[in-house]
């Protein structure tokens, strides 16, 4: 018996068509990178980008994420070697102060001429 081809076979075939040399398409989303990309993220990375450091609840506040969200979205930027994490206290009050990397920074750039470029390309300047 023929066997029919799936739904989900049959999406894969044009991705196969273009990965064998074929061009990309016109306005085509540029490969971003996903780790600055989720919101909350690029709140973060922005906020380091314009101050020498953020403290978490500034972060928290400016970005009104909850704590769990905020310390999952930081430690993923701090895993990347986005931002370096400070903990501190100020007497028994514990003190969580954020600062951008170089390579933070020049990642924040890169994912910032991409969007240029794709907003470039999609107004047809």
């Amino acid at each position: 018996m023929a066997r029919n081809p799936s739904a989900q076979e049959a999406t894969r075939r044009p991705r196969a068509a273009a990965e064998q040399g074929s061009e990309p398409l016109k306005g085509a989303i540029p490969d971003f990178d996903r780790v600055i990309h989720e919101r909350i993220r690029l709140g973060i990375v922005s906020a380091l980008a314009v101050n020498e450091s953020v403290t978490f609840n500034q972060l928290k506040s400016t970005l009104d994420a909850t704590d769990g969200n905020l310390s999952a979205h930081a430690r993923k930027l701090e895993d990347a070697g986005y931002i370096v994490v400070k903990k501190t206290f100020e007497g028994r009050v514990p003190r969580t102060e954020f600062r951008l990397t170089a390579s933070g920074r020049k990642a924040l750039r890169r994912y910032l001429d991409h969007m240029e470029a794709l907003i470039h390309a999609t107004r047809g300047e």
